[in-house]
């Protein structure tokens, strides 16, 4: 009898066992935050030191690499393929404060790099609104962020090393293997596996934060004359109305302007931590199923930004926006993100026609647009920036079935359409809605990008569902 027992209670000890090995390490199915191009990998293997990193390439028929997979269109990994999970690979290779210089590995968020230099009264140039991200994931979009006197990610980096298709590791720079470095940086991880990357940092500074509410027709003039001829401004970000009651047309602007006392930046030099999230969580959840919740979130929007006028906050603190209110779970339904550029002239003329193709939309579900800066940065082939351009970002609820999906790509294509029209792009980290035309309208060096892929890559050993959906 014992005998039975012991063995039933071995049977479903290996039973479990085999289970999490078939979830987790056997051909594990992975997902991005989009969630909407789930995939059976290979494999997903640590980056566990250089050595480790060139086995998996050159062992591996296809190869895929994966930060915190915030990318929302299958760019971090691919059916069949070993992804390569960055996060681990996070270490400060060399700080020299002097020079205000840093060199970290790509694994490293933009957190670590904070926390590191914070203390030396120094701050990052460009990065995204929130510090979650890692490094090398950012080159790898060419990210922009609040920062309205330098322009894209590419501007700040001095160079990197970059472990290649065929196992060499080589430095890049602008005048070493200086023809890959606008393919890598924003090249979505085709190239090779970016392994550190040595940017300029700037001074911390304290700011003080000033908000007023506009009409939308104000905003192009508001901006050229009140904030960029205004050396004073040093970040800038403005909210649109997606509330029913003033959808498109009402605004709120935010300025961060350098503080006169700059003595008083130790008070504010403390990094801070997420606030409490409950009330801004529980409004963003009620626009998510009502008109009435949209128009109570928009109101709460204004009324707290326009409580802070005049606060003081670092530099560092600017770039640590909270994120947690936006954590969100759903079995049939996920948010995903949208961004588009369009250049200052334009603004106006691109929100009537936004307006125009959104209000036959009763289902689309939009819940959020955040307007930024970035200024002209061709650098990258796949430069988003042809101009000086406002980037508006996106948030939207939508459904994962087939059906759902399809009625958000027709939406976003005419949205796209409207973009293009206004002399616009669209930012590429994102699902692959865009039709193969608009892609190739919104960056003419795509062909250029591609052929560089095969001459780097022949055997196509790195890959990605961008790839395939683009490059193919």
């Amino acid at each position: 009898m014992k005998a039975v027992l012991f063995f039933c209670l071995y049977l479903v000890l290996f039973s479990s066992s085999f289970y999490l090995y078939k979830s987790n390490y056997s051909d594990p199915t992975v997902e991005d935050a989009g969630r909407l191009l789930p995939a059976q990998v290979k494999a997903i293997k640590q980056a566990d030191g250089e050595e480790v990193l060139r086995d998996i390439v050159q062992q591996n028929r296809h190869v895929t690499i994966a930060g915190m997979q915030h990318s929302q269109g299958g760019h971090t990994y691919y059916p069949g393929a070993v992804m390569i999970d960055m996060k681990p690979f996070n270490n400060i290779v060399d700080f020299q404060p002097e020079k205000k210089v840093i060199t970290v590995q790509a694994g490293a968020t933009w957190d670590d790099i904070q926390q590191h230099i914070n203390p030396y009264g120094l701050a990052v140039k460009v990065m995204q609104s929130q510090n979650i991200f890692t490094v090398g994931g950012s080159l790898s979009v060419n990210v922009h962020g609040r920062d309205i006197r330098h322009e894209s990610l590419i501007d700040t980096v001095q160079s990197f090393r970059l472990l290649k298709p065929d196992g060499s590791i080589v430095r890049v720079s602008r005048t070493e293997n200086k023809d890959l470095f606008p393919y890598v940086i924003g090249g979505y991880g085709l190239f090779g596996v970016i392994l550190d990357v040595t940017i300029s940092l700037t001074d911390d500074e304290l700011y003080q934060k000033y908000t007023k509410e506009l009409d939308y027709k104000e905003y192009s003039r508001y901006f050229q004359s009140e904030v960029k001829e205004n050396p004073a401004v040093k970040m800038h970000l403005a909210r649109i109305s997606v509330a029913p009651s003033s959808f498109l047309r009402d605004m709120y602007v935010t300025d961060y302007v350098s503080a006169a006392d700059q003595e008083k930046l130790e008070e504010y030099r403390m990094l801070k931590g997420e606030g409490v999230v409950a009330l801004p969580k529980l409004f963003l959840g009620l626009s998510r199923y009502s008109n009435w919740g949209k128009d109570a979130f928009w109101a709460i929007q204004k009324e707290y930004m326009l409580e802070e006028d005049g606060a003081y906050e670092s530099r560092n603190n600017v770039m640590r926006s909270e994120t947690d209110f936006m954590a969100y779970e759903s079995g049939s339904r996920t948010e995903v993100l949208q961004e588009y550029f369009v250049p200052v002239d334009e603004f106006t003329a691109f929100i009537d026609d936004l307006r125009e193709v959104l209000q036959k939309e009763d289902d689309f579900n939009l819940l959020n647009i955040t307007i930024r800066y970035v200024g002209k940065s061709d650098q990258a082939v796949l430069s988003y920036a042809k101009e000086d351009m406002f980037a508006l970002v996106l948030l939207l609820n939508q459904g994962r079935s087939e059906e759902d999906v399809e009625k958000s790509r027709d939406v976003i294509r005419e949205m796209i359409d409207v973009a293009l029209k206004h002399r616009g792009s669209y930012y590429l980290p994102y699902y692959s809605f865009p039709s193969q035309e608009q892609f190739q309208e919104a960056y003419p060096h795509a062909d250029t990008f591609f052929r560089k892929k095969q001459q780097v890559d022949p055997d196509e050993r790195f890959i990605n569902y961008f790839y395939e959906e683009y490059g193919k």
